[in-house]
């Protein structure tokens, strides 16, 4: 046997072994030179997060698979068919982030002849979701690989574990109406309710001050300083639009929306938790993506008092400008345009991608409970509030609130607005949203608003934050 066949013949074949189990791997030189000349994998895409760590897998046409799990340790094993080794799944390992909160490993392999291996090494037991996507957008056939840990973090206790400041003490009213918020599921309520019970009770039960002012005197005051009139802690869930596998809307000058949209957030949160007696929790802190259910459901867990979602608007026309806030609409949009936005703003589950064989009821009932015109009225005060602040740093795309079926503003007991910063398919609007003054001066604008929102409408009191019994 020649040199160069005894050398085609030991690469045909490489096992690569894991610990407590071996998984055969070959790997292929000659599958993966043709491969490469008729590619058929276009991409590989890895967005970790830790609610769950997605593999996005791109192909020409629908990719064949079947997956199981392996023991001891810990393994997700998804076979390709059809398909052959290249050199884009040949370098899956080499996206998985050090930091990864669910992947430690991942390798690709040739198994056998037209089906390639993926042996996912994890951190734990996980709940796996493995789909497909059509053709949207941008995008060719998706193999989604959604990796979910079976114990998923719980966005209450989460906030615990944040530091928070003491609350100020502020004007003490009774409540006024029963709390009517959902309760916290029965996982959350285990071995530390009692601790949770004393901890809650410390953050949102303020002490008077030795000398309290007059309660209207002190109403008045917070009133003129645009300060919230509030008894205990108050929560704001803001939403950076977009994320992971959906880029948004795109600027002239690459700027992609998902990108502007959590540099203004994250801005905006550090001044609401500067704060005194107010608090804020992003629906995604990186990027990845987050369906628009799973956006209002964490709300809703936390009890948020505001829900407030950030976008950069994009047009046909690049000469559309100017700043707008939308809340939900009972009935129609109020405009064509408001009605073109929702949707193309709700169709953003389709190029994110979700699990549509997922069958949830809570999702059913909050996305199609429209019964909620008291949250509306309120949403549209807050809307009212903060479009008048914004309208001082850019210019208005239209004067008053607009109304549309956003599925993210749904949530039937928070009042929620959508905030479209700027439009990014205008170029000079495009420049302003990476500007970082300018940022800042967009989030310090929906954070006035906000607090003129609150000193108006205090929030009723609550005895917790969520209820343990």
């Amino acid at each position: 046997m020649s040199e160069s066949a005894a050398e085609r013949l030991a690469g045909r074949r490489k096992l690569i072994k894991f610990t407590g189990a071996s998984l055969l791997l070959t790997v292929s030189p000659l599958s993966t030179a043709a491969a490469n000349r008729n590619p058929g994998v276009l991409a590989v895409r890895i967005w970790p997060a830790p609610d769950y760590t997605r593999v996005a897998i791109e192909h020409g046409s629908p990719l064949k698979y079947t997956h199981f799990i392996v023991k001891d340790p810990e393994r997700l094993v998804v076979d390709l068919e059809g398909i052959e080794l290249n050199n884009v799944l040949e370098s899956l390992g080499n996206k998985v982030a050090a930091n990864d909160p669910n992947i430690k490993l991942l390798r690709a392999g040739r198994y056998k002849p037209g089906v390639v291996r993926l042996v996912m090494e994890l951190k734990g037991e996980v709940n796996p979701q493995v789909f497909v996507l059509p053709p949207v957008g941008g995008y060719g056939h998706r193999l989604v690989v959604d990796v979910y840990p079976l114990n998923p973090p719980d966005p209450l206790l989460s906030l615990l574990d944040n530091k928070e400041p003491r609350p100020a003490a502020l004007e003490s009213r009774p409540t006024s109406k029963p709390d009517t918020r959902p309760e916290l599921p029965a996982e959350a309520r285990a071995e530390t309710k009692s601790e949770l019970k004393s901890e809650l009770k410390s953050e949102l039960k303020p002490e008077l001050k030795s000398e309290p002012q007059p309660v209207a005197e002190q109403k008045a005051a917070s009133r003129r300083h645009g300060r919230p009139v509030v008894d205990r802690l108050v929560t704001i869930t803001l939403d950076p639009g977009h994320g992971g596998e959906d880029p948004g809307a795109v600027g002239s000058g690459g700027s992609l929306e998902k990108n502007v949209t959590l540099a203004v957030a994250k801005r905006l949160r550090a001044k609401i938790e500067s704060e005194p007696n107010m608090r804020a929790v992003l629906t995604r802190d990186s990027d990845f993506f987050v369906p628009l259910h799973a956006r209002v459901q964490k709300a809703r867990r936390i009890q948020s008092d505001l829900f407030v979602s950030i976008h950069a608007d994009a047009f046909v026309r690049p000469d559309a400008n100017g700043s707008s806030v939308f809340v939900l609409s009972e009935s129609g949009a109020s405009s064509s345009a408001a009605r073109y936005l929702a949707q193309k703003e709700n169709a953003a589950d389709l190029i994110g991608g979700v699990n549509i064989d997922v069958k949830d009821p809570v999702l059913a009932r909050t996305l199609l409970d429209l019964s909620q015109t008291a949250t509306i009225n309120d949403s549209l005060k807050l809307g009212k509030a903060v479009l008048g602040e914004i309208g001082g740093i850019n210019r208005l795309h239209k004067a008053s609130v607009e109304q549309a079926g956003f599925a993210v503003l749904k949530a039937p007991d928070i009042p929620s607005i959508l905030v479209e910063t700027a439009f990014i398919s205008n170029p000079e609007e495009e420049k302003r949203l990476n500007d970082d003054s300018y940022q800042d001066k967009m989030a310090e604008a929906i954070f006035s608003g906000i607090k003129k929102y609150f000193a108006k409408n205090p929030p009723l009191a609550k005895s917790t934050l969520a209820r343990l019994d």
